[in-house]
């Protein structure tokens, strides 16, 4: 008899049916942590906004924030100080500066001004440098061979007509006014006036002294320093206010 025809297909070896299995696409592994993070976006809305504003509103802290700037401490007035004062501590604050803002000159403990006399006056908060205190760092900026020459002046009032800074020309007058009529003598024209005693001053570490009524110190180079080097026993001293040449 002829085989059944549902019987051969029967005979037919089933692993070739059981062995099939469709082929993944390779999407599906990938595509399932998307699906679960869009899954869990939809329900958590709000908080997905909240992250998102707490992240910029960092970001733009961040990016407002200057960085940290390194200081170093100066030396600054604690209140407005006259032209020679012995400054004390409580003259005297430390601040914080950036280092760019030091030169050379600028103090930074308290111990190399205390005790010592400004030659010009100084305003709350101002940096304080040994070019203004009464000594030789007076002579910052100078010419070489320089030097510091204090002078006594014939009329102690007329110093109060000039200040630090301010060029003169120094003149002797050996006559008498009687019967000795000598021309006068220009000793130095257009030199700087680096300190004065009008301002309570005293001789401090500097002059040496404490009888400073009259006197001025000049930048001088080393002639005019000879010339001027003591004058006043050869006659009286006086000044003449003179511009910038």
């Amino acid at each position: 008899m002829p085989a059944h025809p549902f019987r051969a297909r029967r005979d037919t070896p089933l692993f070739l049916h059981r062995n099939r299995r469709p082929r993944s696409s390779g999407r599906s592994g990938t595509s399932r942590p998307a699906a679960r993070f869009a899954g869990w976006l939809s329900r958590n809305r709000r908080l997905a906004v909240a992250l998102l504003l707490c992240a910029a509103a960092a970001l733009t802290v961040h990016q407002l924030t200057p960085a940290p700037v390194y200081t170093v401490s100066a030396l600054a007035a604690a209140r407005d100080l006259p032209a020679g004062s012995a400054m004390a501590a409580a003259d005297l604050a430390q601040v914080q500066v950036p280092p760019g803002m030091l030169a050379d000159g600028f103090l930074r403990d308290q111990a190399e001004a205390a005790g010592k006399q400004l030659a010009a006056p100084l305003r709350k908060g101002q940096l304080l440098t040994d070019a203004q205190l009464v000594g030789p760092g007076l002579l910052t900026g100078s010419a070489p061979g320089s030097a510091a020459v204090p002078l006594r002046m014939a009329d102690p009032s007329s110093i109060q007509l000039v200040s630090p800074g301010q060029l003169v020309n120094v003149v002797l007058t050996a006559a008498n006014g009687f019967d000795q009529q000598e021309p006068s003598e220009v000793l130095a024209s257009g030199v700087p006036v680096l300190w004065t005693s009008t301002k309570g001053g005293q001789g401090g570490q500097w002059l040496g002294t404490q009888e400073t009524d009259g006197l001025i110190v000049v930048a001088a180079d080393a002639a005019q320093a000879a010339r001027l080097a003591g004058a006043s026993t050869k006659g009286k001293l006086f000044f003449v206010l003179v511009g910038p040449p």
